[in-house]
């Protein structure tokens, strides 16, 4: 397995994961299911401060992230995890996870979080076996307020 920063036109490809309305909210903020056709070349934003990753079995892709960086913060934030339906159930989203954190430790931000659908028990879990831990709850409902849902907001720690 490896991860690559994300290159070419997979962009369809990916969005062909998305096997809800659940899912396509996750990469392109819209509550729509099949994949809106119309967002197939603007769902990822190209940004200095994004940056996206592919993770492959040899050729093929089979998961994709972002790490969206902040500055202003000073963290990292990982972000639209999706793995391809076929390999879900099988240990590839804790892989893949421990590989986003490489690039995103490697970035020198002091912190690292990310965000998930409270209801999204399998990714919950996978965080947690990879050493997230979930903020402290008063500074969850903070970072929850503006958004379209209570999220589950996890840290992983960046120090030894």
């Amino acid at each position: 397995m490896e991860l690559r920063p994300f290159e070419g036109d997979y962009s369809a490809f990916v969005a062909g994961w998305a096997s809800s309305a659940q899912e396509v909210s996750l990469l392109s903020g819209r509550n729509e299911y099949p994949f809106p056709a119309e967002l197939l070349t603007s769902w990822r934003k190209v940004a200095d401060d994004i940056r996206a990753y592919l993770y492959y079995d040899g050729e093929n892709p089979i998961a994709y992230g972002e790490l969206w960086l902040d500055d202003e913060e000073d963290e990292v934030e990982l972000a639209r995890i999706i793995v391809a339906p076929e390999v879900r159930g099988k240990g590839i989203g804790t892989e893949f996870v421990r590989a986003l954190l490489v690039p995103a430790l490697d970035t020198g931000y002091s912190d690292l979080f990310l965000r998930v659908r409270p209801d999204n028990e399998p990714a919950i879990r996978t965080y947690l076996r990879v050493g997230f831990t979930p903020v402290d709850e008063a500074l969850a409902a903070e970072w929850n307020a503006p958004q379209p849902i209570n999220y589950t907001w996890l840290q992983y720690p960046t120090e030894p």
